[in-house]
């Protein structure tokens, strides 16, 4: 009995740093967990998305999800330059059972409402290309730069495969003797090997870079380039080096994409489904608290403290991860804090149900336990799967309903087999063994007792039932 008080005491000092660590920091912000806030989605927050279709045709389907992946950590890095607060870059699949299925790339800038402000943060998706001059073409192109005039140079040019998926990065530097910049490149390892041969057999050639069919630079040959860095310089400056960087790093996608969808919600508009939101989530706990009280009296109690418990942890376990909360996201959460007391509801019928055989409060505790641990679990499980298979064919939204929803089950368990059976057999004292406090006709224990651990209309007193 004073091992499970002292259990009962850790949850509760759990719970007073838990909440403490979701709700006080908020409004401290000097708070060690202020640097875990809660992660809003566009529709709470306010902001533009934009959506991408890639185009994977070309691509070995065993190297689409690497691709997808690159493609989401470019952009990302991408829209940071420009300083978005909180970014949210994701990539989808339409549903995985849909007919003609579309990878995705989702870029969220909260704060954002002007779409073509969103469109120029995100910036063009050029094609990054290095066209080889053909033979004998070099007075020729000589000429048209010098003209007044000057026309399309692609047709001088002839395809090399050195395209902008083989580069990993471009970046400024500087000559360390002149100070003049020049910008290097680091191609991958299939970009590595395509350079060093295309290099080694056209030295004293002109290797153009093209950028959306339009020349960027015209470097020469040198040398064979064999360890996958290359150096362009050239008469430019500072700030047209790190333009050119900028174009470079923007036309390495792995993946060609095109923009197919806007979406824009307005701050206010965000604010007020986060204030609806919020208010459904209070009264929902508070309706579920007082039916739980009402009904079934001390357990009741307990299991409302549970379930401040489950909300904490949840909260505390949406900061860490962190999840995006979306509206759906929030829905989801909200939903799942009536499922958490399903359990409560089983072990305490169960109890009832026990404390009608006449059996006494911390044996029919434990069989209550027992005898509902079977349905709570069958119960989970079902909840789970359907989590699991929202999760997986279905898109963003859902996505974050599927995962509140499916975190909810989770901790819910924990709340309602552990917390709650802490709680109430440190409160009745017993020590949760089956012979703890037996008393088969029920004279131990007062009438008050069991009135407190009934349910409903039912004052627990004992059934006679006549043996024939």
């Amino acid at each position: 009995m004073i091992r499970t008080r002292i259990f009962a005491v850790i949850l509760l000092i759990l719970l007073a740093g838990l909440s403490y660590a979701v709700f006080a920091s908020e409004r401290l912000p000097d708070s060690r967990f202020a640097k875990f806030p809660f992660k809003l989605g566009l529709d709470l927050a306010g902001g533009t998305e934009l959506t991408y279709r890639a185009d994977v045709s070309e691509i070995n389907p065993t190297d689409i999800s690497g691709s997808m992946d690159s493609l989401r950590d470019v952009i990302e890095r991408r829209v940071n330059v420009f300083g978005v607060s909180e970014p949210i870059v994701q990539v989808e699949e339409t549903g995985a059972f849909a007919e003609g299925k579309e990878h995705r790339l989702i870029v969220g800038l909260p704060g954002v409402t002007d779409v073509d402000r969103a469109v120029a943060i995100i910036g063009k998706t050029p094609l990054l290309e290095f066209r080889l001059l053909k033979k004998d073409a070099e007075e020729k192109l000589q000429a048209i730069l010098e003209s007044e005039n000057p026309v399309a140079t692609e047709d001088l040019f002839t395809e090399t495969g050195i395209t902008g998926r083989l580069v990993e990065r471009a970046q400024l530097e500087f000559d360390p003797t002149s100070g003049e910049p020049a910008v290097s490149l680091t191609f991958n390892s299939e970009g590595k090997e395509l350079l060093k041969k295309v290099t080694k057999e056209h030295v004293n050639e002109i290797l153009a870079i093209f950028l959306d069919g339009e020349a960027i630079s015209m470097p020469y040959i040198r040398q064979e380039v064999g360890d996958g860095r290359a150096q362009i310089s050239g008469n430019f400056t500072a700030v047209e080096a790190r333009e050119l960087v900028r174009n470079l790093n923007y036309g390495s996608l792995p993946v060609p994409v095109e923009l197919i969808g806007t979406q824009t919600i307005g701050p206010s508009l965000g604010e007020a489904a986060l204030v609806a939101g919020v208010r459904a989530g209070v009264w929902g706990f508070i309706l579920v608290a007082l039916f739980l009280i009402l009904w079934y009296r001390l357990p009741g109690f307990v299991a409302s403290v549970s379930l401040v418990m489950y909300i904490a942890i949840s909260l505390a376990i949406f900061k860490l991860i962190p999840v995006t909360l979306t509206a759906a996201g929030l829905a989801g959460f909200i939903l799942s804090i009536g499922m958490a007391v399903d359990a409560n509801v089983l072990i305490f019928e169960r109890l009832r149900e026990e404390l009608a055989k006449g059996k006494a409060v911390s044996e029919a505790m434990h069989e209550g336990f027992r005898r509902a641990w079977l349905s709570i679990r069958d119960s989970n499980i079902s909840s789970l799967i359907t989590a699991l298979v929202l999760f997986w064919i279905g898109t963003s939204s859902v996505k974050g309903f599927a995962l509140t929803f499916g975190i909810g089950v989770f901790v819910s368990m924990f709340t309602a087999i552990t917390a709650s059976r802490i709680f109430l057999y440190a409160i009745s004292g017993g020590s949760g063994g089956s012979k703890a406090g037996k008393n088969v006709a029920g004279a131990e224990v007062g009438v008050f007792s069991r009135f407190l651990f009934s349910s409903g209309f039912h004052t627990g007193a004992a059934q006679n039932v006549a043996k024939k």
